[in-house]
């Protein structure tokens, strides 16, 4: 088992930077994937980067790409998403997720732990 809690997410202009946190309990962290999603009101969840159990190999949805940065610490047991030049259609929910085979993966489907979210709002 193993619990996520994001943090790091709240209110801020077009154009403004945020960072936000997933910090890992439970099992070892540093065997899992990890992947950030993101769901605005009245759309359905999508996938918005992806990081591997080594951290070597990263994934972004073509929206974000160039703009956000995910990383990790295994030693603190916590991913990152760096979110600059923030847009307005940014603005969602932001849920870290964990995936016990350690392989990259854009598909929800694949993750079997998700936290709670955090709010991210971007104002115009």
């Amino acid at each position: 088992q193993v619990q996520l809690v994001e943090s790091g997410g709240g209110l801020v202009q077009a154009g403004g930077s945020l960072r936000l946190s997933c910090a890992a309990s439970g099992r070892t962290f540093s065997d899992y994937a990890m992947g950030w999603f993101r769901q605005a009101p009245g759309k359905e969840r999508e996938f918005v980067a992806t990081i591997s159990w080594t951290g070597r190999l990263k994934y972004y949805v073509d929206s974000v790409k160039g703009r956000c940065t995910i990383s990790r610490d295994n030693a603190k047991n916590t991913v990152y998403l760096q979110m600059d030049s923030l847009k307005p259609e940014d603005t969602a929910v932001y849920y870290c997720a964990a995936d016990s085979d350690g392989l990259v993966s854009r598909n929800s489907a694949e993750y079997e732990y998700w936290g709670q979210g955090t709010q991210v709002t971007v104002s115009s």
